[in-house]
């Protein structure tokens, strides 16, 4: 009879709300024999409490040695990551004037230190004398400060953080990540490979012996 083989492709990081964490909750399994698979997926790797840590780290060469004693004659393959992380989440319904007002503290907040770092940079350049000189040369006259310059100047700065950022009020220019995104899952990803190795340093991955 031949051997089985089951295979995991392991998720880095996953967020649940439930306090039993299972196989399947972090990894996707495949393998032919269905009840071999089931009793894979079964497996219960931690319990998150009430008052405990929220996160939980397990290695592979741990889940394998797992899946092995759960299951007799079975080959493991790993297809996805070497460490993992489970994270208890818990969803609080908080009252929309909070929400509200966290959103109009942020935006206000963003608007207004946005629209500093741009006049300081201008006034670092010195913009206005820069335009006036232009104008003059092209036009032959004195500039009044408020010629088609500016307003061209205005519209395509307005336009251009519009295109850079991928947003128009909730809509997407295109399906690409925006910049935010990008920076925010390689910060994401920095994270969860720090929180991994400080929980190998410091012992803290499940021991299954």
């Amino acid at each position: 009879m031949a051997q089985e083989t089951v295979y995991i492709k392991a998720e880095r990081n996953t967020q649940m709300q439930a306090d039993d964490v299972f196989l399947k909750d972090i990894a996707s399994l495949y393998c032919e024999d269905k009840a071999i698979l089931a009793r894979v997926k079964a497996i219960k790797l931690h319990t998150f409490h009430e008052n405990g840590k929220r996160r939980f780290y397990i290695s592979m060469t741990e889940v394998i040695e797992l899946v092995k004693g759960a299951v007799s004659g079975v080959e493991v393959e790993s297809i996805g990551e070497p460490d993992m992380i489970a994270e208890r989440i818990y969803v609080e319904k908080k009252k929309g004037f909070v929400e509200v007002l966290k959103i109009l503290l942020v935006s206000f907040v963003c608007f207004f230190g946005a629209s500093f770092t741009i006049m300081a940079f201008h006034n670092d350049i010195g913009i206005v004398d820069v335009f006036a000189k232009y104008y003059e040369l092209v036009m032959g006259e004195e500039s009044s400060g408020f010629t088609v310059l500016e307003v061209s100047y205005s519209i395509g700065l307005a336009a251009g953080i519009i295109i850079f950022f991928n947003h128009i009020g909730g809509r997407r220019l295109t399906k690409d990540p925006t910049p935010i995104e990008v920076e925010m899952a390689i910060y994401e990803e920095d994270v969860e490979k720090a929180l991994i190795k400080t929980a190998g340093r410091e012992g803290e991955e499940v021991d299954t012996k």
